[in-house]
């Protein structure tokens, strides 16, 4: 007996197909992402920095942060001179 591959993935995008909003909210997602990684090409910057290049509130760019963080795309650098805030950098492979 011959199993097809993918079937039960095929099945379930069918019966369950994915919204227009979630469609939405990942590409909002995604396009964030990118701008926030391209922001720390030039360097480690802290959360406010990064607020101000991207223009976006503070929390909003933790909260992209905390994701990247979680799935290893940022790590953590150095405290700053303030002792307020850690900076962020893309993470090294190796």
């Amino acid at each position: 007996m011959e199993v097809e591959k993918g079937k039960t993935a095929k099945y379930l995008k069918e019966k369950r197909p994915v919204s227009e909003q979630a469609k939405e909210e990942l590409k909002k997602f995604n396009k964030k992402k990118r701008a926030l990684l391209t922001a720390l090409k030039d360097g480690e910057k802290t959360v406010p920095q990064l607020a101000k290049v991207l223009e976006l509130e503070t929390n909003e760019v933790m909260y992209q942060l905390m994701s990247l963080l979680k799935y290893g795309f940022v790590e953590t650098g150095e405290i700053d001179d303030m002792d307020e805030y850690f900076t962020y950098k893309i993470k090294s492979n190796g």
